[in-house]
């Protein structure tokens, strides 16, 4: 089974990412094989919040160059949850 730490993997703060803390959302990199469902209730464990919806986005990775070798950057899932009304993240603090 895994951990609610496992499935969290990091909050994402760009510009994006702040602006929908203004109406009550934020934003986090998850792992690639995490539901939604599981993605709420690892937040709702972590921040002891009430989530009132979760939507992903799956960004597939660049293929780029460096010093003339091509490599490719990672998949990255992202978890657009947003909160009930009252409750906030504060995502710059650690747990």
């Amino acid at each position: 089974m895994k951990s609610n730490y496992d499935i969290i993997r990091r909050p994402i703060i760009t510009e994006k990412a702040t602006l929908a803390s203004e109406v009550g959302g934020v934003v986090f990199e998850v792992a690639m094989k995490s539901s939604k469902a599981e993605i709420k209730q690892a937040i709702e464990e972590l921040f002891k919040v009430k989530v009132k919806a979760v939507n992903t986005s799956i960004t597939k990775g660049k293929r780029k160059r460096f010093r003339g070798q091509l490599g490719k950057q990672r998949d990255i899932k992202r978890a657009y949850v947003m909160l009930e009304e009252g409750n906030t993240i504060d995502v710059t603090s650690g747990l």
